[in-house]
C-alpha cells in the first residue's frame, strides 16, 4: 500500500499478478456483506461441484477472522482448516480455492467484507458445514453471537 499526504492507494485486484503466483481467477461476480453486530458468524459455505466457487475475501471495514476448510476428497489437507485475521488496516485478502468451505466471524461492530467470486452464484448448490464441527475444531476466537437458523443447522462435513 502507498501512502502519501492525501492518503493511500491499493491495488485490490491484479489478474498478472496472481497468475504469476499460479492463481488463476477471472472475476464473475462481486458481493459484499454488511454486518452490524460484533460475533456475526457467516458459514462456513461452498457451493456443490461442478459449481465450486474459488473467493478472493478482503474486509474493507471493522475486523474478521476469515476460515477456510478443506473439503476435496483425496486430497492430503482434508478436513484441515486454516484462519486469517481481516481488516482494512491490515490491506490485505485471502484467495479461497474451489473445494474450500469458507466463513468469518466479525470481531467489530459494523464490519464489511468484500467478495470477488470466481464463479457465478448457483443457488440449488449452495452448501454449508457446522461452524462448530467436532472434527474440525476450529479455534474461532470468540464464540457467535449471532448466527442465522439456516447456518446453525448445517451438517458435519463427516454428514456430506
Amino acid at each position: 500500500m502507498a501512502e502519501d499526504a492525501r492518503g493511500s492507494f491499493a491495488r485490490t485486484f491484479c489478474r498478472a499478478d496472481l497468475a504469476a503466483a499460479g492463481i488463476h481467477f477471472t472475476v464473475e461476480q462481486a458481493n459484499l456483506s454488511r454486518n452490524p453486530v460484533r460475533g456475526t458468524l457467516r458459514g462456513l459455505h461452498f457451493q456443490a461441484e461442478p459449481h465450486g466457487e474459488p473467493k478472493i475475501v478482503s474486509c474493507v471495514r471493522g475486523r474478521i477472522w476469515d476460515v477456510a476448510v478443506d473439503i476435496r476428497r483425496g486430497s492430503e489437507t482434508y478436513g484441515q482448516w486454516r484462519g486469517f485475521e481481516l481488516s482494512p488496516d491490515r490491506a490485505c485478502a485471502v484467495h479461497i480455492p474451489q473445494g474450500f468451505a469458507q466463513g468469518f466471524l466479525t470481531l467489530e461492530p459494523d464490519s464489511e467484507v468484500h467478495y470477488l467470486m470466481g464463479a457465478p452464484y448457483v443457488p440449488e448448490a449452495g452448501m454449508g458445514i457446522r461452524w462448530d464441527d467436532p472434527d474440525l475444531a476450529i479455534a474461532w476466537p470468540a464464540p457467535p453471537a449471532l448466527l442465522s437458523d439456516r447456518d446453525a443447522t448445517l451438517p458435519r462435513l463427516a454428514e456430506l
